[in-house]
């Protein structure tokens, strides 16, 4: 199960505020490079895009992992321009769902923050795939004609 609305506000707001901390770098990094079905909210997948996209950084066809512009003036550009000009973000996204980048969301959002919202990404449909792999294993031995001990 992706994102909910209020945990994909605060990892944009962790990526667009903490970018310049060297602490944080490679974590946004990390958080960058994943998937953006993790994300729920339409327009905070919209503004992950438009953030995953902006700030990655030139490479060659042959590189192997992606590699990012944080830190710094281009990163700063990239946010601002998000922020004044959300039409470039996506169709249908406003000022007021791009209000929030680039401010902090608290001392409360920390290493331990993060490795939960990474649970959360990408913990609940690994879950689902699990439950239904033991819905289909035990839907064949309930049947009565297809059980071998009862023929």
């Amino acid at each position: 199960m992706p994102l909910d609305a209020d945990l994909g506000k605060t990892m944009l707001q962790l990526i667009t505020s903490r970018y310049d901390d060297r602490h944080w770098r490679k974590k946004i990094e990390k958080t960058l490079s994943l998937s953006q079905s993790g994300v729920g909210d339409e327009h905070q997948q919209q503004i992950f895009m438009y953030l995953k996209l902006n700030l990655k950084a030139y490479k060659s066809r042959r590189a192997d992992p992606d590699s990012w512009i944080l830190g710094g003036y281009a990163t700063k550009e990239v946010i601002d321009r998000a922020k004044f000009q959300p039409h470039l973000v996506g169709e249908g996204v406003s000022a007021d769902a791009v209000a929030f980048l680039g401010v902090d969301p608290g001392p409360e959002i920390d290493e331990a923050w993060w490795e939960e919202m990474l649970v959360a990404w990408f913990g609940a449909p690994e879950e689902e795939a699990l439950s239904e792999e033991a819905t289909a294993e035990e839907a064949p031995s309930a049947d009565p004609v297809k059980d071998p001990a009862r023929t």
